[in-house]
């Protein structure tokens, strides 16, 4: 693909429904299997030859910009830091910049998970001639009322969206997955210097023109904006579902990990698929069970931690079932909120 493709990754967001793992991170840095969500999404922009990103930031913006103002990959990494949020089409008009007027480009979120074909999308869009092209999914009817419903003609252009309708509602069971690609007349649809939303604003405004195309995602995608969805993306890592570089996965009889220089001894036992952090350790004759340990976690000995989310830095010496903890926290079973 030609490296004139630029994108836009929406990274601004506080990602309150991931709280308490985004109090110290910014949810484009939450890891799966041990790496950011953001380092898996610039190593796919890469693989298809784009390199020129810009990523519009707020919450904890100095530890994206930190992170990747100098980076591994390839990407030639800007940025702007929004003051305050201005919705999604307003953090994309921010960065009108540094588009080119005669390419059309990517939009996407920093937390969105996926192997979809985005050349693919590239190329439907170019053909069909609309100002915006839609990322689109098939999910089963029991989901709609979850997410942003999207119907189409048989060309496949937008005559109408349905916000999370009812299963009885639904005219689709296709959904919007905040992939975009669009082309610079794109802009002419945002005001300046205004809070704009491509939902609410930009997208009805297309619709009257019958500008939106889409483009089917038949590949895996999921995000990580809440707590169940981590959870269920790392699963489906060890699934087979969710395909990126990263350690080796570990089988042992009872259960497999991801583990990445940490301590675990051998009377560890695991069950289920689980990920340990770096620098970890694990106490003797401790089980853990389908849990995700961030880095430099210390779990005491001859505890049992499952199904449970354990951020950095944190220490543990009772037992967890279904807990969520906090970067820098030490839990003893006194301090326990259940």
């Amino acid at each position: 693909m030609s490296g004139m493709i630029k994108a836009m990754v929406m990274s601004a967001g506080v990602g309150s429904r991931l709280d308490p793992l985004t109090r110290f991170v910014p949810k484009p840095l939450v890891p799966i299997a041990n790496r950011p969500v953001m380092d898996i999404l610039f190593e796919k922009l890469i693989s298809i030859g784009v390199k020129d990103v810009i990523c519009n930031t707020h919450y904890l913006s100095d530890k994206i910009i930190e992170r990747y103002k100098k980076n591994n990959f390839g990407i030639n990494f800007n940025f702007i830091k929004e003051e305050t949020l201005s919705g999604t089409a307003g953090g994309v008009k921010k960065c009108q910049f540094f588009f080119d007027k005669d390419n059309p480009f990517l939009v996407l979120s920093a937390d969105g998970l996926s192997n979809v074909d985005l050349e693919k999308g590239i190329e439907i869009h170019k053909k069909s001639g609309a100002i915006a092209t839609i990322g689109i999914k098939q999910i089963s009817l029991e989901e709609v009322s979850h997410f942003g419903v999207v119907v189409t003609d048989e060309n496949g252009f937008i005559f109408e969206f349905q916000e999370k309708p009812s299963i009885n509602e639904a005219k689709s069971n296709f959904i919007n997955t905040g992939i975009y690609i669009f082309d610079y007349k794109i802009f002419d649809y945002i005001p300046e210097n205004t809070f704009y939303d491509f939902a609410k604003n930009v997208f009805p405004e297309l619709l009257k023109e019958h500008a939106i195309n889409t483009f089917e995602v038949k590949e895996y995608w999921s995000d990580i904006g809440t707590l169940e969805q981590y959870k269920q993306s790392t699963q489906d890592l060890f699934n087979g579902e969710c395909k990126f570089s990263h350690a080796p996965i570990v089988n042992t009889d009872s259960g497999s990990y991801i583990a990445e220089d940490a301590v675990i001894p051998k009377t560890v036992k695991f069950v289920g698929n689980s990920v340990i952090g770096k620098y970890s350790s694990i106490g003797e004759n401790s089980v853990i069970e389908n849990s995700i340990i961030w880095d430099n976690v210390v779990i005491a000995p001859n505890l049992r931690i499952a199904d449970s989310v354990i951020a950095s830095n944190s220490v543990i010496k009772t037992d967890l079932s279904s807990q969520i903890i906090g970067a820098n926290e030490i839990i003893a079973s006194e301090s326990l909120k259940i």
